[in-house]
Order: structure tokens, then C-alpha cells, then sequence
């Protein structure tokens, strides 16, 4: 079986791109937090189900719960970093990108006594934009890369970027491991797991893994540790299209988890780069 990446994106509630024009940074640390307990959450299922994953996380969470930090590292499973405070990267200069990736790695290792090689830029965010930001995660230590969507969408998406891994470098041996997305009828659909995952059938997600599986090809696939809370705040004065997309079925989707986790073959997602990067060597 082909070996896919399960990785977990850690970010509470209330950083979700849905609501970045809704809740402002400065009110963060005033808001309940979920994001300990919901970890500590997907950590059980992982265990439960006999499965190791990656955990992207941001700098911003791991400073404020450091011995969450641990037990993911203790749990077997790799720390990666998704950047200080979910900015998205386009909005970044190179500079202020730099800086950001630097400060989140240096957190993160510092907590969990680990190397991080792994990134994923918030919400997908390097694209045609951001030419340089893959230089400068090589540049910052990173050995590879899940940071693109290579599909059309409102927030997000570099439809023109390979399908799987790639090296978007020619002088380094930086792996790019995009987003899963599936072939229908000569469209590209996002397949990678988040809100597509919890909203279409699970039925969906079972075709789109095995197809890219009959390629000869790993699934990336990511979800965020407010997906298993069906408890968590409602931001009210939100836009109706981001309530739909963070809320709807968020009580299905630990047993949609459980039935993918035992449906198909996975493990951390550095393990998978180093796979591919064998293959593209």
C-alpha cells in the first residue's frame, strides 16, 4: 500500500481564515481557548487508531502551550511548523516572511527538543505571488514543503503548480508535497481533506485517495483540530459563507476520520517527503 501523509494543521478557533476579516489578532488571547483539549483530542484518536501523523503548528500556539508541544513529540509523532500567527504568505514582504518562518522554527524546536524540517504556509498561501518563498525555507532549514493548492479557489490556489511532489528549487533538494486534488472529466478538485472532507460524502474522499493511491501516488491530506469540536464558540456577525464552511458537519467528522485513517496506509508526512525525494533524486 502506498504510503500517505496524515497531517493536522494547529490552530484554534479563532485563526481560521474564515474569520481573519471578522476577529481581530489583538483580541486573541481575550478568546476561550480550544485548542489544548482538541489536540489532546486528535492525539487520542491517532492513538486509538495505531497512527502517527504531522503536526503543523503555529508558533503562536506553541508558545502559550509548551507542554502540548511535547506530547505530540512524545506521542511519535513529527512537529512541524505552520508559521508564527497564520499570516497568509502573500501578504508577506520576503523580509517579513523570513522573519516569521524564523521565529516559528526556533519556537517550536526549542519546546519540543526536535529538528523541524517540515512547513506549511497558512491557508496555502505560496503560490505564483510568492516566487521567493521557497528559497527561503531552504535557506531557513526546512527540508521540504506542503504549502500549495494546486486548484482554483476564493481564498487560496496555484492551479498551474504539479499535482505531486515536485522540487520547486534547482539548487536545492527543497520537496514541495501539494495538497491532495483528484482528476474528474479533465477538472482539478481539492480532495485533501479540511471542509471537503468534513462536507462531501466521505464516499468522495474514499475515490479521490484511490485514485491518486492507483497512481502510484501518496494522498496528502489535512484537517484541523477544531473540526472534532462541535462545542466551539459561534462567531455570530460573521459572513454566512464562513459560518457554513467552519460549522457544517463538524459532529460527522471524527468518524469520518476514523473510517479513512483505517481505510488507507499512513504515517508523518516527513516520512513521505523523503520518499519522494529519493524518487525525484
Amino acid at each position: 500500500m502506498v504510503l500517505n501523509g496524515l497531517s493536522v494543521d494547529i490552530e484554534d478557533w479563532f485563526q481560521v481564515g474564515a474569520f481573519e476579516k471578522t476577529i481581530d489578532r489583538s483580541d486573541w488571547d481575550s478568546l476561550a481557548p480550544r485548542v489544548e483539549r482538541n489536540t489532546d483530542a486528535v492525539i487520542a484518536l491517532f492513538d486509538r487508531m495505531g497512527a502517527k501523523g504531522t503536526f503543523f503548528t503555529l508558533g503562536w500556539v506553541a508558545e502559550r502551550y509548551p507542554a502540548l508541544i511535547k506530547r505530540i513529540v512524545a506521542g511519535g509523532h513529527e512537529l512541524a511548523s505552520h508559521g508564527w500567527d497564520h499570516g497568509r504568505v502573500f501578504q508577506m514582504t520576503p523580509e517579513q516572511f523570513r522573519a516569521d518562518v524564523r521565529k516559528a522554527k526556533q519556537v517550536l524546536e526549542d519546546l519540543g527538543g526536535t529538528a523541524v524540517t517540515g512547513y506549511r504556509a497558512p491557508s496555502f498561501s505560496i503560490d505564483t505571488r510568492t516566487p521567493w518563498a521557497h528559497a527561503i525555507l531552504a535557506e531557513e532549514g526546512h527540508v521540504y514543503s506542503s504549502s500549495v493548492a494546486p486548484v482554483v479557489h476564493d481564498h487560496y490556489g496555484w492551479p498551474e503548480s504539479p499535482r505531486f511532489a515536485w522540487k520547486p528549487l534547482h539548487d536545492n533538494s527543497l520537496i514541495e508535497l501539494p495538497v491532495t486534488t483528484a482528476k474528474l472529466r479533465g477538472r482539478t478538485l481539492a480532495a485533501g481533506g479540511g471542509g471537503f472532507f468534513r462536507l462531501f460524502p466521505y464516499a468522495f474522499s474514499r475515490w479521490a485517495i484511490r485514485q491518486v493511491n492507483g497512481l502510484g501516488q501518496p494522498a496528502i491530506f489535512y484537517f484541523h483540530p477544531w473540526e472534532i469540536d462541535p462545542g466551539q464558540p459561534r462567531v455570530a456577525n460573521a459572513p454566512l459563507k464562513s459560518k457554513l464552511r467552519h460549522y457544517s458537519r463538524l459532529s460527522a467528522m471524527e468518524g469520518k476520520l476514523e473510517r479513512a485513517i483505517g481505510d488507507f496506509a499512513w504515517g508523518r508526512v516527513d516520512a513521505v517527503a523523503a520518499k519522494a525525494a529519493e524518487a525525484l533524486a
